[in-house]
């Protein structure tokens, strides 16, 4: 008895030995192969694989030297990067509320590597490289655009319609801008109707907002008013009608996106600094500090400087007609100087309340045959109408789009 139970023990042993040998080699081969089948992990561009990575915000308050000082970065370092960024972004203006990105060693300092700051349109990034010599540079995500088409009936507002779509806001801003000229949107009526043809934006697996409107129809007053847009071979693209006239006059009606008025041209006002009586013979558009200022339309640069009681401004020349000046920025944009040829829409600096000014805006400044005069009071020209040589293309762009847009999609 007892020398068949010992050799039971020894078999019991031996398939306990096999069956663990076996089922090491077999979880072995497995863990080989899925490191084998795992893909390398990049971010931003960069291998990360051996490396830590932290996602972060920037906080109220927080610079770009203390975010770096605080991660082990000298100052002579940070001096550098400052210095080799100076053409590629402005430090100054990292905002609160916006991600960064911390690549660090695998050492017991965690010596960073790269800091990646991600600007607010959600597409381009900043990369501060500590791995040998200091470097900047910038990059981008690449943009997935998906097109839709939205539609409403309107029964107070635009933009109640549009929001009550499940539609970003931002539709509603471009559609004002698009048809700015055309419709007067505090008078649109109730049963008004729209359609829209339209890029929603995706980065990075997010959706970062609404692109560009391709085609749209308003109905308003039972008249259909139209927007097609087209790109030329220069890759400028605006918005015409149906015949190819275009819907934007030669001017903007504001240097500003996102504005009220908060004092008219007048011939005699109170002026809220020194208590004169005097003329106020240009238009002041409130807006948060920061707010990016526009050019209303193309024309050169005559003037970009500080005089003590404009602050900082800038003056174009856009023809022999028309001039324009934007006054009190908190600061003019990088590269916009005298000479410099601007285009409508391009960003000349930020509103602020540089010189003799109360509160921040941007007093925008008239001027027609050499004379200052009320902007709403003009009878403006019209934009130029689609060009002789792109006609036939565009007929045949605008004619797909009217398609889209009349169908049941």
């Amino acid at each position: 008895m007892k020398k068949y139970f010992k050799s039971f023990v020894v078999l019991f042993i031996l398939f306990l030995v096999t069956y663990s040998l076996f089922n090491k080699e077999h979880t072995t081969d497995k863990e080989n192969t899925e490191i084998k089948n795992q893909e390398p992990q990049y971010m931003f561009g960069i291998l990360v694989d051996s490396l830590k990575v932290y996602n972060e915000t920037v906080k109220d308050g927080q610079t770009l030297g203390q975010i770096l000082y605080s991660n082990h970065i000298d100052h002579p370092q940070i001096a550098e990067v400052v210095n080799k960024s100076k053409d590629i972004f402005d430090v100054r203006t990292i905002n609160s509320g916006n991600p960064y990105t911390l690549i660090c060693d695998r050492d017991s300092a965690e010596t960073l590597q790269y800091f990646i700051y991600e600007l607010s349109d959600k597409i381009t990034y900043i990369v501060f490289d500590f791995t040998k010599q200091p470097n900047v540079y910038e990059g981008k995500y690449d943009v997935l655009t998906k097109l839709k088409v939205t539609s409403g009936t309107i029964n107070s507002s635009l933009s109640e319609s549009v929001e009550g779509q499940g539609v970003s806001p931002v539709l509603t801003q471009k559609m004002s801008e698009m048809y700015a000229w055309t419709i007067d949107f505090f008078k649109i009526q109730k049963e008004d109707t729209y359609k829209v043809y339209y890029e929603n934006n995706y980065a990075n697996g997010k959706y970062i907002g609404i692109g560009r409107v391709i085609a749209a129809e308003f109905t308003h007053k039972n008249e259909n008013f139209y927007a097609f847009y087209y790109e030329d071979k220069n890759n400028y693209g605006e918005h015409f009608d149906e015949e190819g006239k275009t819907l934007r006059k030669a001017f903007l009606k504001a240097p500003l996106n996102f504005y009220r008025i908060s004092s008219r041209y007048s011939k005699n006002r109170k002026h809220p600094v020194t208590g004169q009586w005097k003329g106020h013979f240009g238009t002041d558009y409130a807006a948060p500090k920061g707010t990016p200022i526009m050019t209303t339309a193309n024309g050169t640069i005559v003037a970009a400087t500080y005089t003590r009681n404009n602050g900082n401004y800038v003056k174009v020349r856009h023809n022999s007609t028309y001039t324009t000046q934007y006054l009190h920025m908190s600061k003019i944009k990088n590269g916009i100087k005298k000479g410099v040829y601007v285009k409508q829409g391009d960003i000349i600096g930020y509103v602020g309340s540089t010189g003799l000014a109360t509160g921040p805006h941007v007093c925008y400044r008239f001027w027609k045959n050499g004379k200052q005069v009320d902007p709403y009071k003009q009878k403006l020209p019209p934009g130029e109408p689609i060009s002789k040589e792109n006609r036939k293309d565009y007929m045949t762009v605008k004619d797909s789009l009217m398609t889209i847009l009349n169908s049941n999609i």
